[in-house]
């Protein structure tokens, strides 16, 4: 067994392995890796480095993004968000519900909302709202003017995965890349 392999579920905002719920299955790990890079590819577009994918309960990939919030001038240009859009357009209530979101951050307080207003299914996280802010905060970056709320704080019910051990380091370095980066314009 892997270290990615021994990642727990549980609902959002509870301790791993609380309720020894299995955690992603290895199929789950490739679209974990998509997220990771599409969270790069925005990193070299000059978004913030977050990357989503929706997977169809057969395994099949509906859609993905990339963040674009700085590309596009629109705060609200999340992966997150606008895959919960494109569900709400071309899926049927059922097939939302049996889906997955794969993302390599966990939900912002906007796109947990929108997950939940379209009844999206689970959701599989790289890295935790606790973990980007604490990585953010030792950057000496500020607060966001939004609050930094778990998934479960804003729609409580959810099955929620994550973090991914390992993925998560290269996340972390994304954030970093990012700032760097952000700090040279």
């Amino acid at each position: 067994m892997t270290h990615e392999d021994q990642v727990t579920a549980r609902p959002a905002g509870r301790d791993p392995g609380v309720l020894g719920v299995p955690g992603p299955a290895p199929a789950d790990l490739p679209h974990l890796r998509r997220c990771v890079e599409l969270a790069a590819e925005a990193v070299d577009g000059g978004d913030f480095p977050f990357g989503s994918v929706l997977v169809a309960a057969d395994g099949q990939v509906l859609a993905e993004d990339r963040n674009r919030e700085v590309s596009m001038g629109d705060a609200t240009r999340h992966p997150e968000f606008e895959l919960a859009r494109w569900a709400a357009a071309n899926m049927t209530a059922g097939e939302r519900a049996a889906a997955t979101v794969f993302t390599s951050g966990e939900h912002c307080p906007m796109c947990a909302a929108a997950h939940a207003w379209v009844g999206l299914g689970r959701i599989v996280y790289v890295s935790s709202t606790e973990q980007m802010a604490g990585w953010l905060a030792e950057l000496g970056v500020g607060p966001s003017p939004v609050r930094p709320l778990p998934i479960a704080e804003v729609a409580p019910g959810l099955l929620v995965q994550g973090p991914v051990p390992g993925l998560d380091e290269q996340v972390r370095e994304l954030h970093r890349r990012f700032r760097s980066r952000e700090g040279q314009a």
